[in-house]
């Protein structure tokens, strides 16, 4: 099948755009306003963009319920920092819960009864319960044009100043993603968890390999 995005006549009960961009990790921000009232909201437009020195994003798509940019974007613009906090297969329904359109200055982790703990080098705190956070500080704001005027798209770029990794998800001296279990956000209203991965060395040129169409095949090279 084929159809336009502007028109979206695809003829499909449900529009098909966001299961083709999966999975989709989940940036579960922490922030505070000006006032100093904790905002945690999961955003499934998120990825890491940049190395040195690391630099994440996240997309607020959409309004607030009340009008007006989002909360994370507002405050990670106004105050300068935010936290990224790692969702994971055992907090999927607190982080699922943070995500409903709760009133402004209302704190989603004490609705979600997260425990909050404070960061090291910025002002918004973390989700004690996440295996792994990273402390941000605001870099600059991409707003981009969208076919509806009264909608925002602000795409929130930071450099990473800070990463705390609870030393239960190491193995080997490498963070084991088995053990993590992060959730990402597929289509419509489906996720993800990873608890298998496979290990592929980066090839040199030269000869031509034989490729492998059959996953199964894979299966010896799960790390253990």
């Amino acid at each position: 099948m084929f159809y336009e995005t502007l028109a979206n006549k695809h003829g499909l009960p449900h529009d098909p755009f966001l299961a083709c961009v999966a999975p989709r990790p989940i940036g579960w921000v922490s922030t505070v306003g000006r006032d100093g009232k904790v905002n945690l909201s999961p955003y499934s437009f998120y990825n890491a963009v940049a190395h040195r020195p690391p630099r994440i994003f996240f997309s607020g798509v959409g309004m607030h319920a009340d009008g007006g940019i989002k909360d994370s974007v507002r405050n990670a613009e106004q105050v300068g920092e935010f936290v990224l906090n790692i969702a994971t297969w055992d907090l999927r329904e607190q982080m699922n819960y943070t995500s409903a359109h709760f009133d402004r200055g209302v704190n989603e982790a004490e609705m979600a009864d997260l425990e909050l703990e404070p960061s090291t080098l910025v002002k918004p705190p973390r989700v004690k319960a996440s295996p792994i956070h990273l402390e941000c500080t605001y870099l600059t704001t991409l707003r981009v044009p969208t076919i509806d005027p009264a909608a925002d798209n602000s795409i929130v770029f930071g450099t990473v100043v800070g990463v705390h990794i609870d030393d239960r998800v190491l193995t080997n001296g490498r963070i084991d993603v088995t053990k993590v279990k992060p959730i990402g956000r597929m289509g419509y209203m489906d996720y993800c968890v990873i608890d298998k991965v496979f290990t592929m060395s980066r090839p040199t040129v030269g000869a031509k390999p034989t490729f492998n169409t059959n996953m199964e095949l894979y299966t010896g090279f799960e790390r253990k």
